[in-house]
């Protein structure tokens, strides 16, 4: 009974804000660290997006998958050099590109992208680098999370022809969830039978 009387003979007294919030000077945050984020997009955003390497799209197929990374192979060097292989290492499945990958078959250390790309320019690879023609020989759904083509593909060399089988696979879970990554890139013959300096 003594709160009641006290609160309501001194309602000045009682606020939930200090005596500063209550001055007739304007409240000024010191705060600043919020002010160094801008909330809003550079000018040159867009255009710095559209500059970055194609990489998987959760709205692919495996078999869209497959085409788009043959198209960035056919045309390679647009918008720069070896800007499709750029392509095919971002479409690696998750931990291949570690350490031991048997992404070309053979184990091999694949976690510098220049290693990748001295793979590309084998002998056996280089077909797929700016390619004339190709065509899709068989496709299999070996089950819902892996797919398998097999790809028939004319070099610009004389008599370049080699076929390949794609390896892909949907990731479940993860961040990748839902994506079809490459897991293999497999030449039908015996690839590296001479060796291969990476």
């Amino acid at each position: 009974m003594s709160f009641c009387s006290s609160v309501s003979s001194s309602p000045q007294s009682l606020s939930i804000f200090p005596k500063s919030f209550r001055s007739s000077k304007p409240y000024s945050p010191c705060i600043s660290a919020s002010a160094d984020v801008p909330d809003f997009l550079s000018a040159n955003w867009l255009e710095s997006r559209r500059k970055k390497p194609f990489g998987p799209r959760l709205c692919f197929s495996a078999e869209e998958a497959v085409q788009n990374q043959l198209d960035a192979l056919k045309y390679n060097d647009q918008p720069h050099h070896d800007y499709g292989v750029e392509v095919m290492y971002r479409v690696i499945s998750g931990t291949l590109f570690l350490f031991e990958s048997t992404y070309f078959g053979r184990f091999f250390d694949l976690g510098q992208f220049e290693r990748f790309r001295r793979i590309f320019h084998h002998s056996t690879y280089r077909v797929l680098l700016g390619h004339q023609e190709r065509e899709i020989l068989s496709s299999l759904h070996v089950n819902e999370t892996l797919y398998k083509q097999r790809v028939w593909v004319r070099g610009t060399r004389p008599e370049e022809e080699e076929i390949f089988q794609f390896t892909m696979v949907q990731r479940v879970g993860g961040s990748w969830d839902g994506y079809w990554l490459t897991e293999s890139v497999l030449h039908d013959g015996d690839t590296f039978s001479g060796g291969v300096a990476y």
